[in-house]
């Protein structure tokens, strides 16, 4: 028995080697199960079965494998961590390798990948580089890309690390770069970096690869291209790319994701159904898995507006609690969501006190919910409560922004001397304390010399004005303003600071008196250039207006037949229809029917009706007033018309 057994072993391992040589893991898979059905302890078979497992990516099955046969698991640690990694128990996929008594290569980039999950950026690219240090085969475009990538997050989580030179230009490294610039504000570098990298993925596919294949690679650097467009304030590009690929439907999850919440961003309370619809596809578990917890932060805090939009008051409340809790760095966002949801409700005075409750609790906080808390009693029309809880944000107040909004308010409320008051506390606070640089003041320091000079303070304004020429003294604008603060108050150091005015030049050389002192020039300048041509030069000899020679007479146009021989036809300002050379033409025709307006020859029509025959052989008014056929229809409607008028007329005085 023990010699069968012992073939049945070799006859299964022969069968092991020739399906690994054609990676066929599902036989594998079979011949393994086989063997440690007869060998319960055989550890190689187990190890194959493992293997083949996670060739099939079937990562349940492991994990129960591991549990099965608890006592053949000890050298195969890193297969373990690796499957509990792809299963996203990254937790316990770090136990397991931290369990590891001497580590190798392998197990340090398990762990290197891991901590990157982990979003341990820090320890992450610590031992990313060790690793890329220490190997040198295949995969080192994989490891460089993936060093780039900590770089990239690790900018976004705070941290900045430069990012290095790398050997290859691979489209990822290029996508990683650009994602670098981005996260340092630099979008015109970013957005050269994406095309570049969009060219050379598209180039790295072969001529017959599928189109869609290409676009679902490229769709996440298409996406990356929108977010540069959305940073700058291009939302109509961006949305239109973004469009586009949720349109392609792409497999990467995490990229419709984006696609997604972003777009809902641009909407804002636009679209609110689609918006609802894109959501609910982002907060799916599925989805989740794939995102950061700065995107799941994100795409909480849009939750939770898209619900204030929608007017789901208590829902959004019920939400931000939520999301306090899961991030407790969203605190603050809370609470001014919180504080615009009352303020919806119209209860300001609520949504005030909460926000004033909050600023004493957290001081960090202050400045952001102080400046809420004006918006609220602006929109109420409360200006001087609003100026109130500026001045009383400390020295956050001498900021220029907030001097700017307090000194705009006072004056939008006609009180120039609070507004002055404002000012004068900014300038002395910032001449103690120095807090910003020097040109950063200029601004402040020039309106306050102008509202000081306005409203009579010129002591004030000339400190002010000092100043400023601390920061240029060759501006001579401020320096005549200052020499016109002192006049009024001392008129000895306006002396002595109006000798370091340039001196005037003397122009006169150069300036034509005659044509300042003709009226010529407030015309303009067209008038100027007229009076230039008509003015005669010296060597020009004058002409005298008699001897100007008149303009030609036009020649008189004759007709081309003409013939001075022959009179012209008296008729030929008739129209031709009335000339008698035209009747004569007709002959054919009754020369009693004449032409002209309509009803002009009806007493003709009734001559010729048969019906109407012995009426109209009595001599009748109307026959009577027919006129001759010499007559033309012109002569007919002018004697018809005139005799009609004085019978009227006659009538009228009867």
């Amino acid at each position: 028995m023990a010699n069968n057994s012992e073939a049945t072993k070799l006859a299964l391992y022969s069968d092991l080697q020739k399906f690994g040589q054609i990676s066929d893991y599902e036989r594998i898979l079979k011949t393994a199960n086989k063997l440690l059905h007869s060998f319960p302890d055989d550890a190689l078979a187990f190890h194959f079965r493992i293997v083949s497992l996670i060739q099939l990516s079937k990562f349940d099955d492991v994990l129960l494998a591991f549990g099965k046969y608890a006592n053949l698991t000890k050298g195969l640690e890193f297969e373990k961590a690796y499957a509990l990694y792809r299963l996203n128990k990254i937790e316990e996929a770090l136990k397991v390798l931290d369990s590891v008594e001497n580590p190798e290569l392998k197990h340090d980039e398990l762990r290197a990948q891991v901590l990157y999950r982990l979003e341990r950026f820090d320890e992450c690219f610590n031992l990313y580089r060790d690793v890329i240090k220490q190997t040198s085969d295949d995969f080192d475009e994989e490891r460089q890309t993936n060093l780039s990538a900590i770089i990239v997050n690790s900018l976004i989580s705070g941290k900045q690390i430069d990012m290095p030179a790398f050997e290859v230009d691979t489209y990822e490294i290029l996508y990683n770069i650009a994602c670098y610039h981005m996260g340092k504000g630099q979008y015109a570098e970013a957005e050269k970096k994406l095309k570049e990298a969009e060219k050379v993925c598209r180039e790295s596919f072969d001529e017959d690869a599928p189109p869609e294949e290409i676009e679902d690679e490229v769709s996440i650097i298409r996406l990356q291209m929108a977010c540069c467009y959305h940073f700058q304030g291009r939302d109509r590009e961006a949305l239109s790319i973004y469009t586009s690929i949720l349109k392609r439907k792409p497999t990467d999850l995490g990229v419709v994701a984006v696609a997604n919440n972003n777009s809902i961003a641009i909407n804002r309370d636009q679209n609110l159904f689609d918006s609802k619809k894109k959501m609910k596809n982002i907060l799916s578990d599925s989805v989740q898995v794939k995102l950061t917890s700065e995107q799941k932060k994100v795409i909480a805090v849009n939750n939770c507006l898209l619900n204030i939009f929608t007017n789901q008051g208590d829902q959004a409340m019920a939400n931000i609690d939520e999301l306090v809790k899961k991030q407790p760095a969203t605190e603050e966002s809370a609470m001014l969501m919180k504080a615009a949801i009352l303020s919806r409700e119209s209860k300001n005075a609520e949504a005030i006190k909460l926000m004033d409750d909050y600023a004493k609790k957290k001081p960090n906080s202050k400045l952001k919910m102080k400046l809420a808390i004006v918006q609220l009693q602006l929109s109420e029309g409360k200006v001087s409560d609003a100026c109130k809880t500026l001045e009383s944000l400390g020295d956050d107040m001498f900021k220029p922004a907030i001097i700017s909004a307090l000194v705009s308010m006072y004056m939008e409320t006609g009180s120039p001397k609070e507004a002055s008051r404002v000012l004068e506390k900014a300038v002395s606070w910032n001449r103690k304390n120095k807090s910003t640089s020097a040109g950063d003041l200029s601004a402040l320091w020039r309106h306050a010399a102008d509202l000081h000079l306005r409203s009579g303070q010129p002591e004030i304004a000339a400190a002010s004005l000092e100043e400023l020429l601390k920061i240029n003294p060759n501006d001579t604008v401020t320096l005549a303003q200052l020499i016109i603060a002192y006049a009024q108050f001392d008129p000895k150091k306006a002396n002595e600071l109006s000798e370091k005015l340039p001196h005037l030049v003397d122009f006169s050389p150069n300036l034509d008196t005659d044509a300042l002192e003709s009226s010529s020039w407030m015309m303009g300048l067209k008038v100027i250039k007229k009076a230039a041509k008509t003015d005669p030069s010296p060597g020009t000899p004058l002409v005298d207006n008699k001897t100007k020679p008149k303009n030609k007479k036009k020649k008189k146009r004759l007709p081309k037949n003409y013939n001075p021989n022959v009179d012209p036809d008296p008729e030929r300002w008739l129209p031709k229809h009335e000339r008698s050379t035209f009747r004569k033409k007709k002959d054919r025709r009754n020369k009693d029917i004449g032409k002209g307006t309509q009803g002009a020859a009806t007493g003709v029509q009734d001559q010729y009706d048969i019906t109407k025959m012995a009426k109209s052989s009595a001599a009748s008014p109307s026959a009577q007033s027919m006129p001759s056929p010499s007559d033309g229809p012109r002569q007919q409607q002018r004697k018809g018309g005139g005799v009609q008028q004085k019978k009227k007329k006659k009538s009228g005085k009867r």
